[in-house]
């Protein structure tokens, strides 16, 4: 589970501008962690069905945001998926 602190950690190291908690960067940030979270708890409780359903929700989710970042802003997608390490 996410603290505060930990969000607060996220969206600091993701902002775009001062008091930025919305932005694409921020979203897919926060939901790589939620996902990150999840998916060790997925590997330990084989049988959760419901949290692997929530899993996949926020794995789209995510990938909608990427695709949406990629068509408008191609240099600001491609620092992002640098800095969190996705698509190897």
């Amino acid at each position: 589970m996410l603290t505060k602190e930990s969000k607060t950690r996220i969206m600091d190291e993701n902002r775009v501008r001062p008091k930025d908690t919305g932005s694409v960067e921020v979203q897919v940030a926060l939901l790589s962690e939620k996902i990150r979270i999840l998916t060790d708890h997925v590997t330990k409780a084989k049988k959760d069905h419901t949290s692997k359903t929530g899993l996949m929700k926020f794995v789209g989710q995510r990938k909608r945001l990427l695709a949406y970042l990629k068509r408008e802003d191609q240099s600001r997608y491609e620092k992002l998926i640098k800095k969190l390490g996705l698509r190897k």
